[in-house]
This record gives C-alpha cells, sequence and structure tokens, in this order.
C-alpha cells in the first residue's frame, strides 16, 4: 500500500507549506491542494485521519497506515466476512497532522485540550476551515454520485473520517462547518439517504477514544444532527466512538481537566440523537447491521483496550490501544456497509 498523503497544521490550525513552517494563506488553501494533493484513480476508498494527543508526525502517518495494512490483510484472510467489498477494496488516506506534543501531565492535558479549542475557535482558528475544505476537495475530485442513494463515483470511491483523541474533535468541527449555511467553505447501503443538498458527504466516521466531554453532541456539535429545520452534518453514516475504561487519558485526566470523563472513558452520554451501545468485536464476528446502523454508535472496546502492564498505569493508560486488528475489522465493516 502506498505511504499516505500528509498535511501538517501549525498551533492556529492553518496549513504549513511542505518541508516548512510556512502558513498558507486563507485564501490559497484550496490553490494548494490543488497542487499538492492527487487523488490516485485507483483508489476505492478514501480516508482521512487525524490524529491525537501525544502523537508525533511520524507516529501519526504509521498508525494510519497500519490500520489500513490491518484491513487489508483482514480481507485477504477472511473475504467472505466482507462481501460489500468483493467488487475491491483500494485505500489510500490522508493524514492531517497537528503539534499535539505535551508533558504526561494534567497541566499538559489542558494544554493540548486548549491548543486544539483554539485551532478550531469560530473567528481565529483555521482547523475546520482547513479541513471542511479539504474534504470538499476530496469529494469534488472523486465526481458525482452514480446512485442517489449510494454514494460512490463512476471510479467507486468512497469517503471515510477516522480520528483519534483531540482528532475527533477537528473532525466534527469540521463536518459541522460544513453544514452550516450561510456561509461555508466551497467545499464539498446505510438507512440514511444522501441528501442533495449537502455540499459533500461523508460515508462514514470513526473515532477511537476521543477526548470531548460526555454531552459534546449537545454543547459543542449541536449541528451535526438534523433538528427540525436544521438540515445537519453531511454524515450519511455512522458516527463510530469507541470507548474504554482503561483509557486515563480520558477518565482520569479528563475528570481532573473537566469535571466528569469524556468520551473515549465512557462513550457518549447526551446527545441530539440516542447512542446506540454495543462491543468491539473479534476479528472472526460480523457485526449485524442493527449495531451499526445509527446515527451514533457506541463501541465498547474495554475488553481489549486496556493497555500492558507498562502503559496500564501510565498517564495516559490505554488511550492509545486502538492499534490492533480488531480496530482494523470495525473500520473495514464500515467501508463494506458504506456500499
Amino acid at each position: 500500500m502506498p505511504r499516505p498523503a500528509e498535511i501538517d497544521l501549525d498551533e492556529q490550525g492553518r496549513i504549513q507549506v511542505p518541508g516548512t513552517r510556512v502558513p498558507v494563506p486563507a485564501p490559497r488553501v484550496r490553490e494548494h491542494l490543488e497542487r499538492h494533493l492527487r487523488i490516485p484513480a485507483w483508489a476505492s476508498d478514501i480516508y482521512v485521519y487525524v490524529h491525537g494527543w501525544q502523537t508525533a508526525p511520524g507516529t501519526a502517518t504509521q498508525t494510519a497506515a497500519r490500520l489500513l495494512r490491518h484491513a487489508l490483510d483482514l480481507r485477504s484472510a477472511r473475504p467472505g466476512l466482507y462481501p460489500g467489498v468483493t467488487a475491491g477494496y483500494r485505500p489510500w488516506c490522508v493524514v492531517v497532522r497537528w503539534p499535539s506534543s505535551s508533558l504526561p501531565s494534567l497541566r499538559g492535558y489542558r494544554r493540548i485540550r486548549d491548543r486544539a479549542h483554539a485551532m478550531s475557535a469560530q473567528g481565529a482558528g483555521q482547523a475546520p476551515y482547513v479541513l471542511a475544505h479539504l474534504l470538499g476537495y476530496l469529494d469534488d475530485r472523486r465526481a458525482n454520485p452514480a446512485h442517489p442513494s449510494v454514494l460512490a463515483n463512476r471510479a467507486g470511491q468512497y469517503l471515510h473520517l477516522v480520528g483519534h483523541s483531540f482528532g475527533g474533535r477537528f473532525l466534527c468541527e469540521a463536518v459541522q462547518r460544513a453544514a452550516e449555511r450561510p456561509p461555508r467553505p466551497p467545499v464539498l447501503g446505510w438507512s440514511t439517504p444522501r441528501d442533495p443538498r449537502q455540499p459533500f458527504t461523508v460515508d462514514s466516521m470513526l473515532v477511537f477514544q476521543m477526548a470531548a466531554p460526555r454531552d459534546a453532541f449537545l454543547r459543542h456539535f449541536p449541528r451535526l444532527f438534523p433538528s427540525g429545520e436544521t438540515l445537519g452534518a453531511p454524515l450519511r453514516g455512522p458516527l463510530v466512538l469507541t470507548h474504554s475504561r482503561w483509557d486515563r487519558a480520558t477518565g482520569f485526566w479528563h475528570l481532573r481537566a473537566e469535571g466528569a470523563p469524556g468520551i473515549g472513558h465512557s462513550g457518549a452520554g447526551a446527545a441530539p440523537v440516542p447512542p446506540f451501545p454495543t462491543r468491539l468485536l473479534p476479528t472472526n464476528a460480523v457485526y449485524p447491521q442493527q449495531a451499526l446502523d445509527h446515527r451514533i454508535v457506541n463501541v465498547d472496546a474495554g475488553w481489549l483496550y486496556r493497555g500492558g502492564r507498562l502503559t496500564r498505569l501510565a498517564p495516559a493508560g490505554a488511550h492509545s490501544d486502538f492499534q490492533r486488528a480488531e480496530s482494523a475489522h470495525l473500520l473495514l465493516t464500515l467501508a463494506e456497509r458504506s456500499r
């Protein structure tokens, strides 16, 4: 599998010119993407991956590549478990990297939490604007859907979002920003049909161990889902969230910083739509359709995301223990159900 493409953001959420710390001016973001980002025609599934706390740029790229290699290995080993991708599964990934390192302490956690917020803040942070441009650019370059109920272009390309920790917050901000109109940036098999009024459509969204309050979808992302006259964000597939009680970053540190555990520890709580609870399954088990075909899905991964003896009592605990074949099984299942 080819190496993922990479986009680097600075502390204000601005795209940096490759190999430099020079930010790309906001009016030239689309021009920059057209110059530096080429979607390969062979790709069947386009992934955008945004990493989380305490992740070096190179590690972020390696993590995304490892997940997709796991998915390819699973499809080769057990093709019968993924009938929806019998016509082909050729993933290609864009990794969005941002400065997320800090001391492994309460002060360090708060520092990165505040930075993530500042990078997404209305009127100041450009991360949602940049990511919305990226999603719109990717959607535009994959051409028009072949059928209104199945978002695949003539080349059969699907768009998936994957985040970890604070990266999930960035993705939610970006998708919600695209749902705001007016104004909005010039962007872009589930039971939820594609809405032709949307600027682009995301086929699935998977966030591992999200670093956000349990009621974040009420407090911070209220426009992600349709409500009354609100159209909601362009998210056709489910928003799937893993959680584990062994995650100390979103448990112990989030509790001390925010006064309550986060989604990555206990799952999403109060939300505009009811979260559906299920469990992370082993790689030889098939996810029932009714377990995933919901607006929000809480996936309890506590039986697996536990960390080792060296990490269980470390500051982050099992916060990054999602790099497993079972995680790739969930990711591949979401791609398969998007057909």
